[in-house]
């Protein structure tokens, strides 16, 4: 990572904050006057309004037609009055423009036709293609467009796009989605990683260039931040992620930076990784509910804003249970600048929609200053 990059982005870490939501000033560690609160995976299938959607409309279709995935965008954060709204897409997106078809199969999830398990693989992938992910900007467009306006508090909606990681991205690609030789220990990605260094290198080079330019197209559409999902990162030890992962997606994240918006970085099962994942220099490090908040908190320092970390499980509990946790949460966060209320993972199915939004209603009242 060059030092013209590293100065950019500080110089532009800023960009987003005079006149910003509650939402990116809470991003970039400012005072707030209540903790804003969004949740991962948003529009999905506990929700019927998604579900009348997925009638008629398969997962690719809803993200490759802007009207569809705006929709949807928009219904999910209005129903629950959250203070965010993240875009309707998939991580897997990227692909098809670098040439790696795949397709979701019911039941099984994403499968990669033919994995990526060779350098003669790798050096096929192309990187010049990216203008064919424009229908993501103009979903955002929609949505940036259909929240404009204040809300009836003054605040403006935050607008959230987002991609994957290089890590998580490349397991994918390698493993071939969970099936057709999908793995969950990763055994085929660890063994490019390990053994075939200039693959390893050509892969996550590409998938950075390939992420920057379609992050810039949803910034330049109007997302006010950039969540980086790093879904399987977990899988990884502190030592294989600083030697074969840091370096990639610290490029990554400060190249987002550059552009001007704050860059939250989220993965699962990272409670060892955290002090890591901070030094890639995201403004915000997603904290998952294995580890205490205020812990987190610590392990990633006091520069980083956090998100989090609710179980999401928690989301079927009763309403005494229910508001014990989030208070937990909050107490942890002691009311400091930086803190985004969220789950530790995205909403899963069968989720009493009521439920999700008496957590909206409780993070407003217990958090109000």
């Amino acid at each position: 990572m060059s030092d013209a990059i590293v100065e950019s982005a500080a110089a532009t870490a800023g960009d987003k904050e005079t006149g910003a939501s509650r939402f990116v000033r809470a991003c970039l560690r400012r005072p707030v006057d209540r903790t804003p609160v969004w949740f991962l995976r948003q529009a999905g299938r506990y929700m019927p309004e998604y579900m009348a959607v997925r009638k008629h409309h398969s997962l690719l279709e809803i993200c490759r037609t802007p009207e569809i995935a705006a929709e949807v965008t928009i219904t999910a954060a209005e129903r629950l009055d959250v203070d965010a709204a993240i875009i309707f897409a998939d991580l897997l997106l990227p692909f098809t423009p670098m040439g790696l078809d795949f397709e979701f199969v019911a039941g099984e999830g994403p499968v990669v036709h033919t994995p990526v398990r060779t350098l003669e693989h790798v050096k096929a992938l192309r990187t010049d293609r990216v203008e064919e992910l424009q229908y993501v900007a103009r979903a955002i467009e929609k949505v940036a467009t259909h929240f404009s306006a204040p809300r009836a508090d003054g605040d403006t909606l935050g607008i959230i796009g987002f991609c994957g990681a290089p890590w998580t991205l490349a397991g994918y690609m390698i493993e071939g989605g969970k099936q057709g030789g999908g793995d969950r220990n990763y055994i085929e990605t660890k063994k490019m990683m390990y053994s075939y260094g200039p693959a390893w290198s050509l892969l996550m080079e590409k998938i950075v260039t390939v992420l920057v330019a379609y992050v810039q197209q949803q910034i330049e559409a109007g997302a006010d931040v950039i969540q980086v999902f790093d879904s399987w990162v977990g899988k990884l030890s502190v030592r294989d992620y600083r030697q074969y992962c840091l370096g990639w997606t610290t490029e990554l994240v400060q190249r987002i930076k550059a552009l001007g918006v704050p860059v939250i970085y989220f993965g699962v099962e990272t409670a060892s990784l955290l002090p890591a994942m901070s030094e890639t220099g995201a403004d915000v490090i997603g904290l998952d509910w294995r580890t205490p908040l205020e812990e987190g908190w610590k392990a990633v320092g006091a520069g980083c804003a956090v998100q989090g970390n609710l179980d999401p499980i928690a989301l079927f509990a009763q309403e005494d249970v229910l508001k014990e946790q989030v208070r937990e949460i909050l107490n942890g966060a002691a009311g400091r600048p930086g803190h985004i209320f969220n789950l530790g993972h995205g909403i899963v199915p069968g989720t009493p929609v009521e439920n999700v939004i008496r957590v909206v209603e409780l993070v407003r009242e217990l958090s109000a200053r």
